[in-house]
């Protein structure tokens, strides 16, 4: 069951990762994006994110302090949400689509939680213990 773990870890990681590269290879669009929606600081948001996710997606397909990788994407995931998927703001086709961000989202956190339960207590093939093993 670790190979299948380690799979599903790399699986669950490639948005996060591709993610990553969009923030950093898009950056001026997607802080448009974000101060649009009214969002502080807009382009330190979208690099701090895109960092977010590129580390804690490694660290997850690595193995390097799981636990607190899945916690941390959780964090950013819920806001995430609310702030940029408001699909009770919206009507039509749009906001059947902005739910299915929003809805994503939030079970991506969902996802990154339960990944880091595993990881405090059989983290199968990794490279560190869970920090809070």
């Amino acid at each position: 069951m670790d190979i299948v773990l380690l799979v599903g870890r790399i699986l669950f990681v490639v948005l996060f990762l591709l993610s990553a590269v969009g923030h950093f290879a898009q950056t001026d669009y997607m802080a448009g994006y974000a101060k649009s929606k009214g969002l502080p600081f807009a382009k330190l948001n979208v690099l701090a994110s895109g960092l977010v996710f590129g580390l804690a997606g490694l660290a997850i397909a690595f193995g390097v302090y799981g636990d607190l990788a899945g916690i941390v994407l959780a964090l950013v995931l819920v806001p995430t949400a609310l702030i940029f998927h408001t699909f009770w703001k919206e009507s039509g086709e749009a906001k059947a689509m902005t739910q299915i961000m929003f809805n994503k989202d939030l079970a991506l956190a969902g996802g990154a939680l339960a990944l880091a339960f595993a990881f405090s207590t059989n983290p199968g093939l990794t490279l560190t213990n869970g920090l809070f093993a």
